[in-house]
């Protein structure tokens, strides 16, 4: 990809984000199964590929900087990679999808784009970084708007735990939080979701 059309696809369609247009974005395939009280959705994901490292929490820097450099040129094709869809494919290209995936179990995740799943991402060449097939599986998930502080995760996530209970759901794991726009996003106009992972349905 030109140097300038890349950058340049970058900083419009991050501008984008900031006041709530993702459409340029690829998501991962879902479904949503069932709706519960307060927005809460019940929804059976395809598999996908992720590229992870251990995390701090939402605002390690460090563990998104890896992620990053993954993306825009440390991996083993040595690409320069779009921060969203792609453009066009000079060779392998990887784009950045959403959400960015933040796991209370210390890792953060960009799930990647099915083309570059199903050719076979290259693999990473920085340390700590490593690539994660995630099957298909079924999520319970709450969608907020706003600044996701710490404070404001815990409380929707609690939120979630109480409508799960009263449907008796259990979760298999604790929640963790994806996030669909950059930090310099208008709060009212982002999306944000806390999410817990479900027993797989019987077929």
């Amino acid at each position: 990809m030109d140097k300038f059309l890349y950058y340049l696809v970058t900083f419009l369609e991050s501008a984008l984000s900031v006041v709530g247009i993702r459409a340029t974005y690829e998501e991962p395939r879902y479904a949503v199964v069932e709706r519960l009280d307060r927005g809460v959705e019940i929804r059976d994901y395809d598999s996908r590929v992720a590229v992870e490292t251990d995390a701090r929490g939402q605002q390690d820097g460090e563990a998104f900087g890896r992620l990053f450099r993954y993306i825009t040129g440390a991996n083993g094709a040595i690409a320069r990679i779009a921060m969203t869809t792609p453009v066009e494919t000079g060779g392998r290209l990887i784009a950045m999808t959403v959400p960015v995936e933040q796991g209370a179990a210390g890792t953060m995740r960009f799930y990647l784009p099915r083309k570059v799943a199903e050719a076979g991402p290259p693999e990473p060449t920085e340390a700590g970084v490593r690539l994660t097939q995630i099957p298909r599986e079924r999520l319970a998930v709450l969608r907020f708007s706003g600044t996701a502080t710490t404070e404001v995760r815990e409380q929707q996530s609690r939120i979630l735990a109480e409508v799960l209970d009263r449907a008796g759901q259990k979760p298999t794991e604790p929640p963790f939080f994806m996030g669909y726009n950059p930090p310099f996003s208008i709060p009212f106009l982002r999306r944000n979701e806390v999410a817990v992972r479900l027993p797989p349905t019987k077929p």
